[in-house]
């Protein structure tokens, strides 16, 4: 084993003292960055994801270029219902599509039951050859989708914002979406149990569509079936964290969920989580992805307010709350993370 020379992200997750407060960003590797794009031109997007090599270059990219603190396997969420016998198609400019969307019994019996090691092999050989070209620069995060969002995913076909053929599955067929999303919570846990065994150091599961539910509605279809994954991921001493995007209805039970680190959106301020959740858990985040759009001293600004915000407290892993935007120049990025590095240090 490579021993990590920067591991200020696994020390933060654990709440262990920090020299100055590390930094990630979700959708680190991606279309903002000329050097993705070049890679990008040469192959499709699903391509990327099965071509251990590339998929090793794009996730080396921002710790080079923007010099994050940890690196996070470039792949997608898709790959577990792509695995299970969807047909999964990335469409330009609209996102992806899964084709034949679930909408009965008839549907969930024909997904098949994976085997992490055989159907998504070619994501764990990512993360080794990743790990093995990081040579203990940073660390190396994986991450999975929610079973909730992945069933949204699974069940409208693609991108929605009525969400009404997932609210019509739960509450019409509420034994089906159950067993469905067990199914994918299995699914899960062993796939994030498969990538740290490869090499992963840390595990994300990001619960993008946790947001659209109702409080009674998230306990029920979301956050049983993250607590279910937490608990079955077998682990050394890795940290979890769970990413429930606009959740801020049950953050206490989110801070009970087994979980190392919760990451919160931009809509939340991060001062009031800590006093409320920040004893039992890390948090992650969370300056809103769209200040990255503005000039240099209003990123410093909105930094620091973020930082000072948290205070001078363990446990805090500085990251958007949200993916950063295709569109953002990649100058404004590099500038947050100096920025942060820089700043943070007065906080530790």
């Amino acid at each position: 084993m490579t021993k990590l020379k920067n591991d200020l992200f696994l020390r933060a997750c654990k709440g262990k003292p920090v020299e100055y407060t590390p930094i990630w960003i979700m959708r680190q590797a991606g279309r903002y960055l000329p050097e993705y794009r070049a890679v990008r031109k040469k192959s499709d997007f699903i391509s990327m994801c099965k071509t251990p090599e590339l998929a090793a270059e794009v996730t080396i990219q921002p710790v080079d270029l923007i010099g994050v603190d940890a690196a996070i396997i470039f792949s997608d969420i898709l790959v577990i219902p792509e695995a299970m016998g969807m047909h999964l198609e990335m469409i330009e400019s609209k996102g992806p599509k899964l084709h034949n969307p679930i909408r009965s019994m008839d549907g969930i019996n024909k997904l098949k039951t994976i085997d992490p090691f055989e159907d998504l092999k070619y994501v764990l050989d990512a993360v080794r050859l990743t790990k093995k070209e990081l040579n203990g620069r940073v660390p190396l995060i994986g991450f999975a989708g929610s079973p909730w969002t992945l069933m949204t995913y699974m069940v409208e076909g693609g991108g929605t914002k009525s969400f009404s053929e997932i609210k019509k599955f739960i509450y019409n067929h509420p034994m089906a979406a159950h067993l469905l999303l067990d199914k994918i919570a299995d699914t899960v846990a062993d796939y994030l149990s498969a990538k740290i065994e490869a090499g992963a150091n840390a595990v994300q599961i990001f619960d993008t569509w946790g947001g659209i539910l109702s409080p009674t509605d998230f306990e029920e279809f979301s956050l049983r079936y993250i607590k279910k994954i937490v608990s079955n991921i077998r682990r050394k001493d890795e940290p979890v964290i769970v990413f429930a995007k606009g959740v801020h209805y049950k953050l206490d039970e989110l801070a009970d969920c087994g979980a190392d680190v919760i990451g919160l959106d931009w809509t939340m301020e991060i001062g009031k989580v800590r006093n409320k959740i920040g004893d039992k858990v890390a948090l992650q985040g969370n300056l809103d992805p769209t200040v990255l759009y503005a000039d240099k001293e209003k990123i410093r600004n909105e930094a620091v307010r973020v930082l000072k915000s948290f205070g001078k407290h363990t446990g805090h892993i500085f990251n958007l709350g949200h993916g950063i935007l295709p569109d953002v120049p990649p100058e404004n990025a590099k500038f947050l993370v100096d920025v942060v590095r820089e700043e943070s240090k007065k906080f530790h």
